[in-house]
């Protein structure tokens, strides 16, 4: 085991994030062995509880959220003997130090999971200082938001490295702890089929897709204040894009790994005030259909006017030696029509068809890793249908799939937050996000809204159930590009 901590603090333990999969992913860690022996877990949060209140609590959360093949009555009962509770205000310094003398001696280490609201950074942060919760073996992890431009994200990540250095900082995007997420880097670098064509000279144009049919679901407040591109662009789909780009680091090592992410970040293009009309487009869903039933647009949703987007759609360049003139076209949005995220690898076609003449018609590959709802990597590659063909050869396009599921049918599929957590636990830096990657994102996205600002851009309608603006489709078809639908 690695450097392995002893205690885990939840900050947000009643929270709907801790419900739905903090809770369930540290169960199935302890079921399936993988957690320390020993390890405490505290919870804490403004409720009033005891440990035996929390404990239903949390019983309640697994009945809820976990598949009934998982609910071991023996594993259950285990898991919530490793469960503790101190109730806290985060915004007073006073209930500190009972947390501290309720988790007890941390000599063993001890890991942080925080996940409040960016205001509640700052007072947590010097609650744990002086409650002597900050030392050298203690590590925190942070959920996002972390913060809604650079200016603020500074401010946070100046805040926190106060009392936590970078390396004992672990910044969460959970999509970096998907298991096919995770594969992009094995199926890059663990095959020398791709390596060789992953380029400007392989490769025509890159899609990265993230969509989903829920609207508000309870988000309202915080949601209308970030909007799409910070809320989907400036983390998960910069990351992505991050993986997809980057040069082969020289170990599968967590600083390795994150200097050639950086790099990408840094060699994105920026996105002009002038060219924002022609590179971006935004969206706000109106009432429509999805999946049968009848719902209301944001507006009516969110119960006010408001011009905060919900559907953004991008065309950037990585402007570096490896992808000069490969367009990456980044499209995210709520309310469309079945959920999705997937890169889309479109290959450049054969430089001579030796069929032109015999009727074939012959399509450029394309590489498909889809990562939600379904797991799977599929390669479109052209074949030759059966028959004799006396009149000319006939081509199609065939799939050669890997479904993960398939293919691993005997391996559980993890919760993404479980890999996060027990790295977290153990202290791998790998899948998290460092600060230079965060304000190189940032740096990014806000040029993208000054341009937005001083365009006076107000986002276009479009209907539930659809793909979006209509705008959308033309930011890609004026290359002669279809959207992957």
């Amino acid at each position: 085991m690695r450097d392995a901590v002893g205690k885990l603090l939840l900050f947000g333990a009643t929270g709907d994030l801790s419900q739905r999969m903090l809770l369930p992913s540290l169960y199935g860690l302890h079921a399936d062995g993988l957690l320390p022996d020993g390890l405490t877990i505290t919870g804490t949060a403004r409720s009033e509880q005891s440990d035996e209140e929390f404990r239903a609590f949390t019983k309640q959360a697994l009945d809820t959220h976990l598949p009934d093949d998982r609910k071991g009555e023996e594993a259950i009962e285990g898991f919530l003997a490793r469960l503790h509770y101190q109730p806290l205000d985060a915004s007073t310094i006073e209930g500190f130090d009972a947390l501290a003398a309720k988790i007890g001696d941390v000599s063993g280490g001890l890991a942080i999971f925080l996940s409040t609201a960016p205001w509640l950074f700052g007072p947590t942060i010097k609650g744990l200082q002086s409650a002597g919760l900050a030392g050298d073996n203690v590590r925190i992890g942070l959920e996002k938001p972390l913060g809604k431009d650079l200016g603020s994200s500074r401010e946070i990540n100046d805040i926190v490295a106060a009392a936590f250095p970078e390396e004992r900082t672990f910044r969460i995007d959970h999509y970096l702890g998907k298991e096919t997420v995770q594969n992009i880097l094995a199926l890059r670098f663990g095959n020398s089929l791709f390596e060789p064509i992953w380029n400007a000279r392989g490769i025509d144009h890159v899609q990265i897709t993230i969509s989903e049919t829920v609207g508000l679901e309870g988000r309202a407040g915080y949601y209308d204040e970030v909007g799409a591109l910070r809320d989907m662009v400036q983390n998960h789909m910069l990351q992505l894009l991050a993986l997809i780009a980057m040069e082969p680091p020289a170990s599968f090592d967590g600083t390795a790994i994150r200097d050639e992410k950086v790099k990408v970040l840094r060699s994105l293009r920026p996105i002009s005030v002038a060219d924002v009309p022609h590179l971006t487009v935004t969206g706000q869903y109106d009432a429509g259909a999805i999946k049968g039933e009848i719902v209301r647009g944001y507006d009516e949703e969110l119960g006010k006017d408001s011009r905060t987007e919900t559907f953004v759609a991008l065309k950037a360049h990585v402007d570096n030696w490896r992808w000069q003139g490969v367009p990456f076209y980044l499209r995210t949005g709520k309310r469309m029509p079945e959920r999705r995220s997937e890169i889309v690898i479109q290959f450049k076609p054969v430089p001579h068809s030796i069929f032109a003449d015999r009727g074939g018609v012959l399509q450029p590959n394309v590489l498909v890793i889809r990562l939600q709802p379904e797991e799977y990597v599929r390669l479109l590659v052209m074949a030759k249908q059966p028959g004799l063909d006396r009149d000319g050869i006939r081509l199609r396009e065939v799939p050669l799939n890997l479904g993960l599921d398939q293919e691993f049918a005997g391996t559980r599929r993890r919760i993404a937050y479980e890999r996060l957590l027990l790295d977290l636990i153990e202290g791998d830096p790998t899948l998290f996000v460092r600060r230079d990657e965060v304000e190189a994102q940032w740096q990014w996205i806000d040029a993208i809204r000054a341009g937005w600002d001083a365009s006076d851009v107000k986002p276009k309608n479009y209907q539930s159930g659809s793909w979006g603006p209509s705008s959308s489709i033309a930011l890609t078809e004026r290359d002669g590009v279809t959207w992957n639908e």
